[in-house]
């Protein structure tokens, strides 16, 4: 990571404390960082090790216990099964990508009923339509990325076994060329020498 990142320290105690502000925080304080966009890095007060993906990952499973879980049963059983398969890479870079593309789409959504409100139209009042539509959106949000990321995980899980079955049909009727058995010592040694063909016999003179 990069040294423009907030960074935590979190101490055997599992307190957690901010270096920018000076204090201590909670898992609570850690997510809201997060949903303000401010990228963080955990630390191992004692030993230094980065320790941010488990405390994001911290975060997704008090999430995921939950209300409103995002991840359903289908999904996570597909991600397990990915795990020490050679498609984990590919797994891990696809659903990245997809996620960025889902935030770029809540933006543009975001800008888009954004600039309706800002119409003006006299027949409701958009500062109360506005906060309506905030309330809703985060469930709303939520459940949209659950069917994406369900249908995303659907979709890869698909792809590769499309990918193993093709795999297994085009190496079916494979069949290894057979080798000739290499000449024994004895029999390379017993077979005559083949005779030079650019090089021309001596003749014996007549007697």
């Amino acid at each position: 990571m990069s040294g423009d990142k907030r960074v935590i320290k979190k101490y055997p105690n599992r307190r957690l404390y901010d270096t920018d502000t000076s204090s201590y925080i909670t898992l609570a304080d850690v997510k809201q960082l997060v949903l303000d966009n401010v990228d963080i890095q955990v630390l191992d007060a004692k030993t230094g090790e980065d320790i941010t993906r488990g405390v994001l990952l911290q975060i997704i499973m008090e999430e995921e216990s939950g209300g409103m879980p995002m991840f359903s049963y289908d999904v996570l059983t597909q991600i397990i099964r990915v795990y020490g398969n050679t498609m984990q890479g590919l797994m891990g870079n696809y659903l990245e990508k997809n996620l960025q593309l889902f935030a770029e789409m809540q933006g543009r959504l975001q800008e888009q009923a954004s600039s309706v409100m800002k119409g003006g139209a006299p027949v409701f009042n958009p500062n109360a339509l506005w906060g309506d539509l905030m309330k809703m959106q985060p469930q709303t949000m939520q459940n949209m990325m659950g069917n994406y990321l369900e249908n995303s995980t659907h979709l890869f899980a698909e792809m590769q076994q499309q990918m193993q079955e093709q795999a297994k049909t085009l190496f079916a009727g494979f069949t290894p060329p057979a080798q000739s058995p290499a000449a024994k010592p004895e029999e390379a040694a017993a077979a005559p020498a083949e005779s030079d063909p650019a090089k021309p016999r001596r003749r014996k003179p007549a007697a």
